[in-house]
């Protein structure tokens, strides 16, 4: 009976969307590995790992959906500290690739705790405003909240990751205005962290200030706003990208047929620029289907942020929302060269089993907040 009123009770075009999103994101990453798959084993081998992924990931967000999820505020202190000792781990015990100590290795697989700390800490910090709620309204009461997202942040640029240290910063000014912190000081205190950024960057280049980033790092920050200026360094992968894109036009080259995807011009091309695969072999058509199924995943959101039933599932939902969003435009604004190279994966879409894991483990729990919209006893 509880699991039948359930059932009744989820956002479908929420989870259909997901898993349209899923498949296309399949047939995008068969296509960007088929020829180019470093393993030189199974042509398909890589779409078949993020199918299997895509499974387990499914099954975490059954679960999540089942267990209340008002009962996670109970373990969020408990998970903030397990956040930072898996964060912490790596720093000692971590696999490192591509020149970044991000990865624990476990069998075959790579976990990347960095992305499940995303979702920990939208769970630990949807508590720790709760309890703050109406009390957020000036900068002396901010503070304990940039503290607390400081520690996790911090051990993340050690690894080093500015792509979720961006995002982290996006959920907390997201999750904070939900929670009741005027616009004003939160525009005030972004725009100022903002100009602080571009001009400490702007120092150390200039005058060889000293910044707390690799100079790869600075490079990816600052080559999208003239890729040709080292077109065969950091600009190469922003200028690739634009290519695939608009060599695509309206309908595409077609599929497992874009010369910048198939001739393994495009770097990354299953991971952080797979956007530009599709917009490559699918063209704008394609690209714009994906979108549009991004903007109902994100609507869909929305609106379970909205009728949320308490304080806690608001704030929850209002984190994954952003948590979304963000990596959406960061990640596409980064394929066109409008935005700086930060390694944020595209969501659902991607390869990579920790950030679908992570992704459908947060959809769990916005269905969880939709299904528990009303005061219903399960």
């Amino acid at each position: 009976m509880r699991a039948r009123k359930l059932l009744r009770t989820l956002d479908y075009t929420l989870l259909s969307t997901v898993l349209l999103i899923i498949l296309y994101g399949l047939v995008a990453i068969s296509s960007a590995t088929h020829v180019t798959n470093p393993t030189g084993a199974d042509p398909f081998l890589f779409m078949k790992r993020q199918a299997l992924w895509a499974l387990i990931g499914l099954g975490v967000a059954a679960l999540l959906t089942c267990w209340r999820y008002e009962g996670l505020a109970r373990y969020a202190t408990a998970l903030y500290v397990l956040n930072l000792g898996l964060l912490a781990a790596v720093l000692f015990v971590g696999h490192t690739a591509l020149g970044a100590q991000r990865w624990i290795k476990l069998g075959p697989f790579l976990l990347q705790p960095s992305e499940f700390a995303k979702l920990i800490i939208i769970v630990a910090l949807s508590n720790f405003l709760a309890r703050r709620e109406g009390r957020l309204r000036g900068l002396r009461e901010l503070m304990p909240v940039f503290f607390y997202v400081g520690l996790p942040l911090i051990l993340i640029l050690k690894q080093p990751d500015l792509g979720t240290s961006l995002v982290f910063v996006a959920i907390t000014f997201g999750m904070l205005y939900m929670a009741g912190a005027r616009a004003s000081l939160l525009a005030l205190l972004g725009g100022t962290g903002l100009a602080v950024a571009v001009g400490w960057v702007w120092a150390h280049l200039k005058f060889g200030v000293w910044l707390p980033l690799k100079e790869y790092q600075i490079a990816r920050l600052t080559v999208f706003l003239n890729p040709w200026q080292d077109w065969q360094g950091a600009g190469y992968h922003v200028i690739q990208s634009q290519i695939a894109l608009g060599s695509g036009g309206l309908w595409g080259r077609g599929l497992y047929n874009g010369t910048q995807n198939q001739l393994n011009f495009l770097p990354e091309q299953h991971t952080d620029f797979i956007f530009s695969v599709v917009g490559e072999e699918l063209g704008f058509a394609g690209a714009a289907v994906l979108l549009l199924l991004y903007f109902i995943l994100v609507f869909r959101g929305i609106r379970i942020a909205a009728v949320a039933k308490d304080t806690f599932g608001r704030l929850l939902a209002t984190g994954i929302v952003t948590m979304i969003l963000f990596h959406i435009l960061v990640n596409v604004g980064m394929t066109m060269g409008i935005m700086p190279v930060t390694g944020i994966p595209l969501p659902f879409f991607s390869y990579g089993g920790s950030a679908l894991l992570t992704n459908l483990a947060a959809v769990g729990l916005l269905e969880n907040i939709y299904a528990r919209r009303q005061q219903i006893i399960f």
